[in-house]
């Protein structure tokens, strides 16, 4: 695949939210298809489908296979975590409907949430919100805590129109 097609396969890899759930599950524990499906709720061949965009587009990549509980040959799947350095253009849509589906059916008590109403010129926004960027990169770019729990962080900003 050329540069351009890459770019554009992997676009389309990442515009689906429940490729984005796959990733976000598969992150620090290498998961099977069966696994995923059923964490997902989705039909194994479904989950194959997207198993195989993320694999061929290097988002996943297929660990060694093993035997399952019956016998059968099972490939487990860890995320690569080369999405979290893929620019994708108008993401937005994608990334609250994923956050959406994955908080979906937890209690108020489950999620933090903030939010914060400022007016600030572009030098000031730029340095906020590079400053919350090198934030996430920090925690990013550190190994999972073998006595961790998973977590996820979603944020969100946008200029407020209606406010001026």
């Amino acid at each position: 695949m050329d540069l351009d097609e890459d770019l554009q396969a992997r676009g389309r890899a990442l515009s689906s939210p429940v490729r984005l759930r796959i990733l976000r599950l598969c992150l620090h524990k290498a998961r099977t298809n069966k696994e995923i499906a059923e964490t997902l709720d989705l039909n194994p061949a479904t989950a194959l489908h997207h198993v195989r965009t993320l694999l061929s587009t290097g988002f996943l990549a297929a660990e060694d296979a093993r035997t399952g509980n019956r016998g059968a040959k099972e490939i487990p799947y860890r995320a690569t975590g080369l999405s979290w350095h893929s620019r994708i253009p108008n993401s937005a849509p994608v990334l609250v409907e994923t956050f959406l589906q994955e908080i979906e059916g937890l209690q108020p008590s489950d999620i933090d949430v903030w939010r914060l109403g400022v007016r600030l010129n572009d030098a000031n926004r730029e340095e906020m919100m590079g400053r919350i960027r090198a934030v996430f990169e920090d925690y990013a770019g550190r190994g999972p805590d073998e006595d961790g729990t998973a977590t996820s962080i979603m944020l969100a900003h946008h200029l407020d129109r209606t406010a001026d």
